[in-house]
């Protein structure tokens, strides 16, 4: 018999349990030892699992309790459980049906990286962006309560770093103000429990969550006012004293309950009994209330367990084949050095990049195949070089990331000027805001934010930078596809939502060279810039001894041909150039050209290109509505509209107009055309054709 009184079942055939469980529902008749033993074999199935395959790794091992927890309490998809985020929800994919799919997570056409509604029904939302799932858990049971849909449970799992987002705040205060009967789990892997454990805090969660101590409470408060010989109004007029007081002896976590939230907590995150029992206290109650679950990140694996904060960030994401029978892989020895010059001529190497999104830690980047000598370098860490220079330069130039430190390369900036840098959390609008206030001041903020996340802080883009003109620059990392994270971290938006703002100026570097003196370009422009640029590795050209600027809205001509025109941006250049040599090899030499800007675009080289060719094709990583191409086509039918001068026809070549999915970016592109071959086979079809060619 177990602890609990169930028999203790024994797995079929000595086979472990964790076969057993094809969904929650399987969980629903475990003893509480099953359970835990099904907790730590998913452990173990996602060291091994992830250690070769390589994905988000530390806070999925730290959430096996708390998924079993939550799924052994509900009936999942009637009831509700959202995972923020979703770096922390491997154990839950395990429990709704995938485990024998685990590794092919982050991969082409296998599991997607985070919760996917369109990949199972236990997903209620897809999130690749911290801090919503509260938002999403209040408007989920809202619409239950007034009789839309199947009524359930619900239940929000978000970590303490995505509690720093600001839109969980907003929810939190909604939940609180209507009194949306939700459990928040706060899982937080960055404090110690040591404070709140014991049988006094036992206490004061059971005080806390029981419906007639809670209304007992206001009873007090209310009848407190009501005493007579005017002692009642004296306390009426200290009310909001009173009322502080009465909460914070009965609620140790003030600040939920001074939002009508009742907290709960610290709760052992890996006590399987302790979650199931304040779980379902939780539930039972008919009001909002948080649940703070301590755990730790990597649980279960030596090296993050015990690495303190260092280990923790270092095995937030496994890199491929980093783990062999649970531990670390030994360092290979180092191979042969490369010798001679690179080909430029071939297709340039990609080298992977394993780098941490975690909002609860951000570990600098790390490489999952270490570049050969000579090999080009990262754009991220071209960028965190040119900031610095430009930081040293210019004492105005200040710094900003949300969280991002290590991703964006703004770490170095930290470590080596650190008085000209500032992290603001999970925050981009504040990012954006504080930007603003540093720029009315007279500084020449730099905001180190990935496209996709820059996405998050759009009105302030438009209400408080570009329309006040003010001078704030936007380093957008990650443009373009960026690979196994799929589609929540696909840059593919940012030309397209940035172009249609007044004040706004617009590049992308074709190569590492280009992105130095582009920085150096955005920070010298009197008003708004930004300039994006890819994941990866750079194209292996000579940086420049000194930035220089580039006069705005201005493009360069690379190879003069005929016929045809490769108009690239970005990393559209470089598939311009190898559709270029492509198209040689069918006797056709095509001029190619650099735009350099998407806004303001060079109006005479359009216009020249247009008059000397047949085709225009424009080349772009971005979606083709409102894209770059777009940009083109519109200044060319505006400048020839009252002309009766032929001018070229465009076609114009980027991602599609939906969203792409999550694989490495060769295969991707591949998918969506963006390669050399397949523009050149476009250009001849289009040649062929004769007619208009727009796409």
């Amino acid at each position: 018999m177990s602890d609990d009184g169930h028999a203790a079942a024994e797995p079929e055939g000595g086979a472990p349990l964790l076969e057993r469980i094809d969904s929650p529902a399987d969980l629903h008749d475990l003893s509480e030892e099953e359970l835990r033993q099904v907790a730590q074999e998913m452990r173990t199935c996602i060291i091994d699992t992830i250690g070769e395959i390589g994905g988000h790794f530390g806070a999925n091992l730290g959430t096996c309790e708390l998924a079993v927890a939550l799924h052994s309490l509900l009936d999942s998809p009637r009831d509700k459980v959202l995972w923020d985020v979703g770096h922390q929800a491997y154990p839950h994919k395990i429990l709704t049906g995938r485990r024998e799919r685990l590794g092919t997570i982050r991969q082409y056409e296998g599991l997607a990286p985070f919760c996917s509604v369109f990949e199972s029904e236990h997903d209620i939302m897809g999130a690749g962006h911290a801090s919503t799932s509260i938002g999403y858990a209040v408007g989920l049971k809202e619409a239950m309560r007034k009789g839309v849909g199947e009524d359930g449970r619900v239940a929000a799992v978000i970590g303490d770093g995505a509690l720093t987002g600001g839109v969980a705040y907003e929810a939190l205060h909604a939940a609180g103000g209507l009194q949306t009967p939700i459990v928040i789990v706060l899982n937080d892997n960055g404090m110690s429990i040591s404070p709140n454990v014991g049988a006094l805090s036992r206490y004061f969660n059971r005080v806390r969550l029981n419906p007639r101590l809670y209304h007992a409470r206001e009873g007090v408060e209310d009848r407190l006012t009501k005493l007579p010989l005017g002692l009642g109004r004296r306390i009426e007029r200290l009310g909001p004293e009173i009322k502080s007081a009465i909460k914070a002896y009965w609620a140790p976590g003030l600040f939920f309950e001074e939002l009508d939230l009742a907290y709960m907590g610290v709760i052992d995150g890996h006590d399987v009994q302790a979650l199931r029992e304040a779980l379902r206290e939780a539930f039972d109650a008919d009001r909002p209330v948080v649940v703070h679950i301590h755990t730790v990140k990597g649980k279960g694996f030596a090296p993050a367990e015990d690495g303190g904060l260092e280990g923790m960030e270092k095995w937030h994401a496994a890199k491929p084949n980093s783990i062999v029978n649970g531990a670390p892989a030994e360092k290979p020895a180092d191979g042969p050095k490369g010798q001679g010059m690179l080909d430029v001529s071939a297709r340039r190497p990609t080298v992977g990049v394993q780098e941490s999104d975690s909002p609860e830690g951000i570990a600098p980047e790390r490489l999952e195949v270490p570049p050969a000598a000579g090999a080009p370098p990262q754009y991220t860490q071209v960028f965190a070089e040119a900031m610095v220079a430009e930081a040293r330069r210019d004492r105005r130039v200040i710094g900003i990331t949300a969280a991002m430190a290590g991703g964006t390369g703004l770490q170095k900036l930290a470590d080596e000027v650190p008085e000209q840098y500032y992290d603001v959390g999970i925050a981009e609008q504040n990012a954006v805001l504080l930007a603003s206030g540093l720029a009315i001041q007279g500084a020449k903020p730099v905001c180190a934010i990935y496209s996709t996340f820059l996405q998050r802080a759009f009105d302030q883009i438009v209400h408080d930078v570009c329309l006040q003109k003010l001078d704030v620059t936007f380093a957008m990392d990650r443009a373009g596809l960026v690979g196994d994270d799929g589609p929540t971290h696909h840059g593919a938006f940012d030309v397209s939502y940035l172009r249609a703002l007044p004040n706004m100026v617009l590049m992308a570097p074709r190569d590492e060279a280009t992105l130095v003196h582009m920085l150096r370009t955005a920070i010298a422009h009197d008003g708004p810039a930004a300039l994006r640029y890819p994941r990866g590795a750079a194209e292996g050209i000579e940086l420049p001894a000194e930035a220089e600027g580039i006069p705005i809205g201005s493009g360069e001509l690379l190879a003069a041909g005929e016929r045809v025109a490769l108009l690239g941006y970005g990393y559209g250049v470089t598939v311009a150039l190898e559709a270029a040599r492509a198209l040689a090899a069918h006797d056709l030499q095509a001029t190619v050209a650099d735009a350099r800007f998407a806004k303001p675009l060079d109006s005479e080289l359009l216009e020249r290109l247009a008059l000397g060719h047949d085709l225009i094709v424009t080349v772009e990583e971005n979606v083709l509505p409102g894209g770059f191409g777009s940009a083109v086509l519109e200044h060319l039918e505006e400048a020839f509209a009252e002309g009766p001068r032929e001018r070229a026809r465009v076609l114009r070549i980027g991602l599609p107009d939906r969203y792409v999915t999550h694989g490495k970016p060769d295969l991707l592109r591949g998918e969506v055309g963006l390669t050399g071959e397949s523009v050149a086979e476009r250009v001849l079809a289009a040649l062929r054709s004769g007619e208009p060619a727009l796409s």
